[in-house]
């Protein structure tokens, strides 16, 4: 079976209400099928609450966050803001999980920044915390990082049995956790640094992504059908000159041009040159939910337009 295309944009930057309601219904107008919104201290706005002002103003816009830090927030508190945010947007929530990585929003707030494998330890038990928060009756949770007693987890969702459920990473161990236990599993470059510089680039390459998608063909077995597989782009221009563009930019994630040309999280050149990217992807790794950037919305718009349901 051939997934069809779908496009998202990510936007955090705070602006009036009037603004932020625009861009959702100019998000929904161009044919992309959700907003996201990432998780982090920076100047940026919360992402569950932006997304329920994003819910009012569109129709059928998704509402995704890409992602949650799962040290910011216990996971029954998180269940009953998703179930309320899946209940008043008629069933649009895409609920995305990481395990934190940003050492800025640990040392701003002084959580501890645990090492890779306890942050993705204690994201499992988070996950099948909510998953249980989601389903029918009380149940209790004993867990190395969770306890849970008694709870029954309300509102109910629309979405049944839960929203989907999107984890995203670079890792092996991130993406075994996603491909086990995501509806949605989301590519990135490895960002065990804690910033994005230069040493991400060696987790972004053709060869990197070979090697993710065999983790996760390998964990998910049968259910690999039935995952959908999200990249999220992040240097994307529509240009006549791809190859001087990647020579400016490249150096900035590690790479070489030919390197970061090749790259699924970078997509540059004429419309119909990104079109054939996308379905070359689609082609070898079955990528075919792709984030922009909210900067590259408009001018990916014929894109979009070409490749979205195909």
């Amino acid at each position: 079976m051939v997934r069809p295309f779908r496009f998202s944009v990510q936007a955090s930057a705070p602006r009036p209400a009037a603004e932020w309601r625009e861009l959702g219904r100019r998000c929904e107008d161009l044919g992309y099928s959700a907003l996201s919104v990432s998780d982090h201290l920076d100047a940026e706005m919360a992402p569950l609450i932006a997304l329920a002002v994003t819910a009012e103003s569109t129709r059928e816009l998704r509402l995704t966050t890409l992602v949650l830090g799962n040290d910011f927030r216990h996971p029954l508190f998180l269940a009953k803001q998703a179930a309320t945010l899946d209940l008043l947007s008629d069933g649009r929530l895409e609920l995305g999980l990481g395990a934190g990585w940003k050492t800025t929003d640990y040392d701003q707030s002084g959580i501890a920044l645990d090492s890779p494998g306890v942050r993705i330890a204690r994201l499992a038990e988070s996950v099948q915390i909510l998953k249980k928060c989601f389903a029918d009756g009380p149940f209790d949770f004993d867990g190395e990082h969770y306890g849970v007693r008694d709870h029954d987890g309300q509102p109910t969702c629309i979405q049944s049995p839960h929203p989907p459920i999107l984890l995203a990473g670079g890792g092996r161990r991130m993406l075994s956790l996603a491909a086990a236990e995501a509806d949605i599993v989301g590519l990135n470059a490895n960002m065990a640094a804690g910033v994005i510089d230069e040493r991400a680039g060696a987790s972004a390459t053709v060869e990197a992504t070979d090697e993710k998608l065999g983790w996760i063909r390998e964990v998910a077995g049968s259910r690999i059908g039935d995952i959908e597989l999200q990249t999220r782009v992040h240097m994307a221009q529509i240009t006549d000159d791809p190859i001087g563009l990647a020579e400016l930019m490249a150096p900035a994630l590690g790479l070489d041009a030919e390197a970061a040309l090749a790259s699924p999280h970078v997509l540059v050149g004429s419309a119909g040159q990104c079109v054939e990217t996308l379905l070359a992807w689609r082609e070898r790794w079955g990528l075919t939910y792709i984030g922009l950037n909210e900067d590259a919305m408009v001018e990916f718009g014929p894109v979009v337009e070409a490749l979205a349901g195909v």
